[in-house]
């Protein structure tokens, strides 16, 4: 695996955070005091996807929902759940003081009740409706090319009420497809930037053998959204600062990307609150 960008120890570690802090002396000037600070960042806020607590949220929807506030999370993305109100959700949300910016919406949903998925988006406040998965009979090129054109509409439905729309990978969608063309680089460039941006999934596009810092520089701004969640030795999803990814570089090049809103993220956890806990406790040290 090419691990060059976010694998590689490259960046800001807390050895050159030390060397910067030790450098400034009584004689420090103030721009140089502004220009070693603007070299050491954090996260603004932190969120986190609802489907890593989705067997919780199922037994005791509002006890899981104020354990993910309590933790300290700043911001959720939902699940569209067209059982449950959208307004009772919000009154919750509103109660324990979560913002949800941004929900997953399946792509039937998407194209056969649009209307339905953008009134409950607006009544809860999201700010962008993401498509997060395609059904191996929908992965063809042909497909691909039916995607961009629903994209391009469901962007365009979005854009009238204010709301972005948004597609979020797994690692097929970098596998080459007929002619050597790559979906993921097909849907980025065939769709319309006003119309469609992406939602990156940093596991997925690692476990691809992919660098998400060279997407970032090809697609710059296309990138507001990003899935947290890291990789162990074995390949295996691991609470965030538990794996190999390299965050820190990642996040380094957040502006390049246009990345505004951090998810942390496990498909499968064996605890989910005491992973999403181990998760949001490193991303608040981390420094980049």
């Amino acid at each position: 695996m090419n691990r060059r960008t976010f694998l590689q120890s490259s960046v800001i570690l807390p050895a050159a955070v030390g060397a910067i802090t030790g450098s400034v002396s009584e004689n420090t000037s103030k721009s140089d005091l502004t220009k070693f600070s603007s070299r050491v960042r954090s996260l603004d806020r932190i969120g986190v996807q609802l489907y890593t607590v989705r067997n919780l949220l199922s037994s005791d929807y509002e006890k899981t929902i104020r354990a993910v506030a309590d933790m300290g999370y700043d911001e959720v993305e939902a699940v569209w759940d067209p059982d449950r109100n959208p307004d009772d959700i919000r009154a919750l949300f509103d109660e324990v003081g979560l913002l949800a910016p941004s929900v997953h919406a399946p792509i039937g949903a998407l194209q056969n009740d649009l209307s339905r998925v953008i009134d409950a988006a607006q009544r809860i406040g999201h700010s962008y409706i993401v498509c997060p998965w395609l059904s191996e009979d929908q992965r063809t090129m042909a497909m691909y090319k039916n995607h961009v054109k629903l994209f391009n509409e469901v962007g365009a439905a979005c854009k009238e009420v204010d709301i972005e729309f948004a597609y979020h990978n797994h690692e097929f969608e970098f596998e080459a497809a007929e002619n050597g063309v790559i979906p993921y680089d097909m849907l980025i460039e065939e769709t319309d930037p006003e119309l469609v941006l992406m939602e990156l999934d940093l596991y997925w596009i690692v476990y691809a053998n992919r660098d998400p810092v060279e997407y970032f520089e090809r697609y710059p701004g296309r990138f507001p959204l990003c899935h947290v969640k890291d990789m162990g030795e074995d390949r295996e999803m691991a609470p965030v600062g538990e794996g190999q990814i390299d965050f820190a570089a990642i996040f380094a090049e957040s502006k390049t990307a246009g990345l505004k809103h951090y998810f942390v993220e496990h498909d499968h956890p064996a605890d989910a609150l005491e992973s999403i806990r181990i998760s949001i406790n490193h991303l608040k040290s981390l420094e980049f």
